[in-house]
C-alpha cells in the first residue's frame, strides 16, 4: 500500500489532464485546473480573514462541491477541518464547537435559526462564512471563491500535523474527535486505492455525506488519484437516479439504509445501474435482502466493507459468489488484524472475540481526550475497534455486534444485527431495530422495532415465528410497529432511542448506552 501526497492532491490530473472534468454534480462542473484554482484562491482568502494555520474550522454543510473545495482549501492553508454533521442540532453543535475548539464554522444559511439557538456560535472568534445566504453584508464562501485571491503566502504543511477532526457517531456516548493528519489520510487514501483497484477511468460516486470518513475519503481517494468525482446532494431517489443516468458512475459508494431506499424505488430500472462495475456498501449491516433486490435490479452483488472513522477501511469482501455473503471480508491491504477475548488473549477460528487492528492509518488520537486516546489501544499501537467478529477457515470475518449492544439472553450473546436481517427478510418489514432490555429472570430479552413495507402489514405474533425459522432462541419476545424508524447522525438505525423506549415501555429506569 502506497501512502498518497495529499499535499499534492490535485496534481496527478493537473498533470495529466489539466482540462478534463474532474468534479461534477448537477448544477456544476469543474476541471481539474479550475478546481485548483479555486482552492488556491479560497485558502489565501481564508488567511486573509484572520484564519491561522493550526486553527479549526467547523463546518455545518449538507453535501455540495462548494464544500470539497472548502476541505482543499483547509488542507492548503494548513487549517484543521472540522465537519459537523448536518442533521446537528443546537446542542450537538455546541458539544463539537466546545471540543475542537473551533474559531470559524462554515453554515449553509437555511441553518440560522438553528445556529441562532446555539450557546457557541454567537461566540465564534472568526465568525460565521455562510453558503446561499440572502444577506449579501455577511460573509460567503461565494463571494469568497469568486474574488481575487489575497496576496498571501501558503504556509507549507507538515504530514504529521492535524489536518481534520471527525466525530463518532455517539452510539455508545458522547460524540468523540476523531483527529487525522496528511499522513494518516494518505495512507487511508492509498489503502482505498488499492484496495478498491480505482482507476483513472473510473467515475467515483459518494452516496453518503462528505462530512463523515467514509465520503471523505472517497473524495480525497479519488481527487488524488487523479479520477472524476461525482458530488450528489442527497441520497434518495430524485437526485441519484439522475445522477446514475447521465453521469454514469463505476464506483457506487453507500450506507446499506439509503441503498434500500434506492433500489426500492418504483422508477429506477436495470439500465440505471448498468454502468457500475462495483457497488459498496458498510457501516452497518448489509442484509441478505438488500443484496438480493440489488442484484435483481444492478446485476451485481453488494460488495460489504468494515471501517471506523479511527482507521479507515481495515476489512473488504471482494467475493462475487454467494460463498461468503454476509461476511465483512479479508484484511485489507496494509491492516493487520487480531481477534482477542477479555484477557486480550487471542481466539481460536470461529471464535468470537474483540477485533483490534493495527496500521498506518490510524487516527492520532481523540482531541483533547488523553484518556481516550490511551483506552483505545495497547503498547504496541494496537487499536481496539470494540466490535465482536470471528474469523473463518478461509480469512473471512464476520460482524457479530458492538461490544457493548450484545444482548445477553439466558447466558447467551445474541447480536442485534442477525435478528434484525431475519426480521428484514420478512415480505412485511422495511426497516428493524433490536435492543435488550433488563429481565430479571432472563438477564435481557430482546425487542424488536420495526417498520413497515409500504402498503403491507403483517401480525407481529407471525413475524415472530418467521424469524424463529431464521435464528431460532435469538428471535424477540416482543415487536413494537413503528410509523417511522429512528435512525442516529450517520443513518444508523439508532439503537439508542430504541433502548430508551424499550426501557420506559417496560418500566426500567432508562439508562443510556456508555
Amino acid at each position: 500500500m502506497e501512502r498518497q501526497e495529499l499535499d499534492k492532491i490535485l496534481n496527478r490530473g493537473l498533470h495529466e489532464k489539466p482540462d478534463e472534468i474532474a468534479l461534477v454534480s448537477r448544477r456544476a462542473h469543474w476541471t481539474w485546473r479550475e478546481l485548483n484554482d479555486m482552492a488556491d484562491r479560497l485558502a489565501r482568502n481564508y488567511l486573509a480573514m484572520g484564519l491561522k494555520p493550526g486553527d479549526r474550522f467547523a463546518s455545518l454543510m449538507p453535501n455540495r462541491w462548494e464544500l470539497v473545495v472548502h476541505y482543499l482549501a483547509c488542507m492548503r492553508a494548513g487549517l484543521v477541518a472540522t465537519p459537523l454533521n448536518y442533521r446537528y442540532m443546537a446542542p450537538e453543535i455546541d458539544h463539537a464547537l466546545g471540543l475542537s475548539g473551533a474559531v470559524a464554522l462554515l453554515a449553509d444559511a437555511e441553518r440560522e435559526e438553528d445556529l441562532a439557538a446555539t450557546d457557541l456560535v454567537s461566540g465564534l472568534p472568526l465568525g460565521v462564512v455562510y453558503f446561499e445566504g440572502q444577506d449579501k453584508s455577511k460573509p460567503s464562501i461565494e463571494n469568497m471563491l469568486t474574488s481575487d485571491a489575497a496576496d498571501i503566502e501558503l504556509p507549507k504543511v507538515e504530514v504529521s500535523q492535524p489536518i481534520a477532526i471527525f466525530f463518532t457517531s455517539g452510539s455508545t456516548g458522547k460524540p468523540k474527535g476523531v483527529t487525522h493528519t496528511l499522513e494518516t489520510l494518505g495512507w487511508m487514501c492509498g489503502n482505498f486505492i488499492e484496495t478498491f483497484e480505482l482507476g483513472r477511468s473510473d467515475v467515483m460516486l459518494p452516496g453518503s455525506s462528505i462530512s463523515h470518513i467514509g465520503g471523505f475519503g472517497w473524495t480525497l481517494a479519488a481527487l488524488v488519484n487523479g479520477t472524476q468525482l461525482i458530488v450528489a446532494r442527497t441520497f434518495d431517489a430524485d437526485e441519484m437516479l439522475p445522477i446514475l443516468r447521465n453521469f454514469k458512475p463505476t464506483i457506487l459508494c453507500m450506507i446499506p439504509a439509503a441503498l434500500f431506499e434506492l433500489v426500492e424505488d418504483r422508477h429506477g430500472e436495470h439500465d440505471d445501474f448498468a454502468s457500475l462495475r462495483l457497488c459498496i456498501s458498510g457501516g452497518d449491516k448489509v442484509s441478505s435482502v438488500l443484496e438480493q433486490e440489488f442484484m435483481a435490479k444492478a446485476g451485481i452483488l453488494v460488495n460489504e466493507l468494515y471501517g471506523m472513522t479511527e482507521i479507515g477501511c481495515s476489512h473488504y469482501n471482494p467475493d462475487k459468489t454467494i460463498e461468503h455473503l454476509g461476511s465483512v471480508g479479508l484484511v485489507s491491504n496494509g491492516f493487520e488484524a487480531s481477534i482477542r477475548n477479555d484477557d486480550g488473549k487471542e481466539v481460536g477460528l470461529n471464535v468470537p472475540g474483540r477485533l483490534w487492528v493495527k496500521s498506518n492509518c490510524t487516527t492520532i488520537g481523540y482531541w483533547g481526550n488523553e484518556e481516550a486516546t490511551r483506552e483505545s489501544r495497547d503498547e504496541e499501537g494496537w487499536f481496539d475497534t470494540g466490535d465482536i467478529m470471528k474469523v473463518d477457515e478461509n480469512g473471512y470475518y464476520w460482524f457479530s455486534g458492538r461490544k457493548k449492544q450484545i444482548i445477553v439472553h439466558n447466558g447467551s450473546n445474541i447480536c442485534p444485527q442477525e435478528v434484525e436481517e431475519a426480521l428484514q427478510a420478512h415480505e412485511a418489514v422495511e426497516h428493524a431495530g433490536v435492543v435488550g432490555v433488563h429481565d430479571l429472570i432472563h438477564g435481557e430479552n430482546v425487542i424488536a422495532y420495526i417498520t413497515y413495507q409500504e402498503g403491507q402489514k403483517a401480525e407481529t405474533r407471525d413475524i415472530i415465528n418467521f424469524s424463529k425459522t431464521l435464528v431460532g432462541y435469538k428471535a424477540p419476545e416482543e415487536i413494537v410497529v413503528l410509523d417511522d424508524m429512528p435512525f442516529n447522525a450517520t443513518g444508523k438505525v439508532d439503537r439508542v432511542t430504541l433502548k430508551r423506549l424499550a426501557e420506559e415501555a417496560h418500566r426500567v429506569d432508562a439508562v443510556q448506552i456508555a
